[in-house]
């Protein structure tokens, strides 16, 4: 799809397309490198990337997992940080639903970057979707690649994270929510959650600080409530 699709989308945009793409080729590598340090064999991490493909969630559950945090608090952190993507679907679902094939790859292959990159088409729907499905593709090619490469390689890296791959996709994600971070709810929101989870790190199990930190949401919550009722 990228190839039909990149032809009517400008240089500038494909430019950025492209770095984002190298980026999440070595978040990828990071990724199946450090499961390799940790005994996850190589066809394991690579069908995690395949079917679930949602590089946050992964690393949650595989560091929750690996950490002692068990099955159950791993695979509830990867779900709690996925549920961001049902508002991702509500905001650009339109640009994919066009069949059933379409509505089960592209939601999918549904990320923070995809999203970003079609809602910065703004009302333009034809570019929104050239956009979506170039973005969406693309990472999914790269991301799986990098994977398998990192994976394999991993066995002859002692410990992958002194080579720092894995700083690569909280600087992805810190990028990303840079721009929200501007409205003051958003801002007090993640600061919020962000002190929980550091607090409860000392003594809690891990996984359960992560999901603690959406104790933030409720200054959105409130913030919404004051919103309407001065409405």
């Amino acid at each position: 799809m990228p190839i039909t699709f990149t032809k009517h989308l400008d240089r500038p945009l494909l430019r950025d397309i492209a770095a984002l793409a190298a980026g999440i080729l070595i978040v990828g590598l990071s990724f199946g490198a450090i499961a390799t340090s940790q005994g996850v064999p190589w066809w394991q991490s690579t069908a995690m990337s395949l079917f679930v493909f949602a590089g946050a969630s992964q690393f949650a559950t595989m560091g929750i997992m690996t950490a002692g945090g068990g099955l159950v608090a791993g695979v509830a952190a990867g779900l709690v940080l996925n549920l961001r993507h049902v508002p991702y679907g509500m905001a650009v679902g339109g640009v994919y639903w066009t069949s059933l094939r379409a509505k089960i790859l592209g939601t999918h292959l549904l990320t923070d970057q995809s999203t970003a990159f079609a809602l910065a088409a703004g009302d333009d729907a034809r570019k929104a979707k050239h956009t979506y499905w170039t973005v969406a593709v693309s990472l999914f090619l790269v991301w799986n690649a990098g994977t398998v490469i990192g994976a394999l390689a991993g066995r002859l890296i002692a410990d992958p994270a002194v080579l720092g791959l894995d700083a690569a996709l909280p600087a992805i994600l810190l990028a990303l929510v840079m721009p929200s971070l501007k409205d003051r709810r958003t801002l007090a929101a993640g600061l919020l959650g962000t002190a929980v989870a550091l607090v409860t790190s000392f003594f809690l199990p891990a996984g359960v600080p992560v999901l603690l930190a959406l104790v933030g949401l409720v200054v959105m919550w409130r913030g919404a409530k004051r919103t309407e009722e001065r409405a």
